[in-house]
C-alpha cells in the first residue's frame, strides 16, 4: 500500500474501487463530526457530496470558524472518493492536533483560510498562467508557470519584478487548491 505525505502527514492511501458513494458519505460524515469537535456547526460547513464519486473531481471541504471562511481541497487521487479520504483525513490531523494542545486555533485558521474572493481569484490565476479556466492539472499548472518564470523573472534580460510577484501568486494559488 502506498504511504501518502500531505501537508506533513504521512498516512495510508486509500485505494477505492467499489462502493464509492457510500464511502464518500462515510468520509462526508467524518469531516462533520471532526470539526465539531471544535465547534463548527453542520450549518458552518459547505461540502457538496458529488454524486459519480467513482469519477477524478476534486473534493473540497469550506467551513467557517471564527468568522474566517477556511477551505481544503484535493485532487490527486483516481476518483473523488480517493480525495474525500485525504479531505478527511488532512482535516483529521489539524483537529487532533488541535484538541491535544498541540496546535492553536488560530494556527488552524491561519492554514485554512482563503478568502470570500477566492473563485474568482482562482479564475483570475488560470488566465494569468493561460490555462483553460476549468484545468486542474497541477503539472501543466506548473508548467505554465515555468515557463513565464524565466521570461519574467527579475534576474533576466526580460525580467518585470511586478510581473513575476503577479506570476508566483497565481501558482501559489492554484498549488494550494490543489494539493
Amino acid at each position: 500500500m502506498a504511504i501518502l505525505t500531505i501537508k506533513g502527514y504521512e498516512f495510508n492511501a486509500r485505494v477505492i474501487k467499489d462502493s464509492f458513494t457510500r464511502r464518500s458519505q462515510k468520509f462526508y460524515n467524518n469531516i462533520i463530526n471532526t470539526l465539531h469537535s471544535i465547534g463548527v456547526t453542520e450549518d458552518d460547513l459547505f461540502m457538496e457530496l458529488e454524486p459519480a464519486a467513482m469519477k477524478k473531481f476534486p473534493a473540497k471541504a469550506t467551513w467557517y470558524l471564527d468568522g474566517y471562511r477556511l477551505h481544503y481541497s484535493y485532487n490527486a487521487g483516481n476518483n473523488y472518493a480517493e480525495n474525500l479520504f485525504v479531505v478527511s483525513k488532512i482535516i483529521e490531523f489539524e483537529v487532533k492536533q488541535i484538541l491535544m494542545e498541540e496546535r492553536t486555533v488560530e494556527q488552524f485558521i491561519f492554514d485554512f483560510s482563503e478568502s470570500d474572493e477566492v473563485e474568482e481569484e482562482r479564475k483570475e490565476a488560470r488566465k494569468f498562467l493561460g490555462v483553460d479556466e476549468d484545468c486542474l492539472d497541477l503539472a501543466l499548472i506548473t508548467k505554465k508557470y515555468k515557463d513565464l518564470a524565466k521570461i519574467a523573472h527579475p534576474d533576466m534580460s526580460t525580467g518585470d519584478t511586478e510581473q513575476f510577484k503577479l506570476l508566483n501568486r497565481a501558482h501559489k494559488i492554484l498549488k494550494r487548491e490543489l494539493l
